[in-house]
């Protein structure tokens, strides 16, 4: 069965740090880059942060220096690591996995950053 699974979102106090893990099954992990989106609630979809099938990475402005993507090939699992949350990082976060025309999503989890 292809799909992606998000986990380690949660609840944290600003400040604090959380991985999130996009674990992938069904196809050839290692041929995808993966992309990390948040959507908070009345905005859209806004890419975080990606790593090529070569490992090159991307980040939007507002997390540069606090998040870190990356990828274990071989457990076929990516990893956003998030430290410095702010509230405004509040949102649901979603990998997207893309090879040529092929797009596979997962289901998202939530993060939530709040005293």
């Amino acid at each position: 069965q292809v799909q992606l699974v998000e986990s380690g979102g949660g609840l944290v106090q600003p400040g604090g740090s959380l991985r999130l893990s996009c674990a992938a099954s069904g196809f050839t992990f290692s041929r995808y880059g993966v992309t990390w989106y948040r959507q908070a609630p009345g905005k859209e979809r806004e890419l975080v942060a990606g790593i090529s099938n070569s490992g090159g990475t991307e980040y939007v402005d507002s997390v540069k220096g606090r998040f870190t993507i990356s990828r274990d090939n071989a457990k076929n699992t990516a990893y956003l690591q998030m430290n410095s949350l702010k509230p405004d990082d509040t949102a649901m976060y979603y990998c997207k996995a893309k090879s040529g025309a092929i797009v596979k999503w997962g289901q998202g989890t939530q993060v939530t950053v709040s005293s």
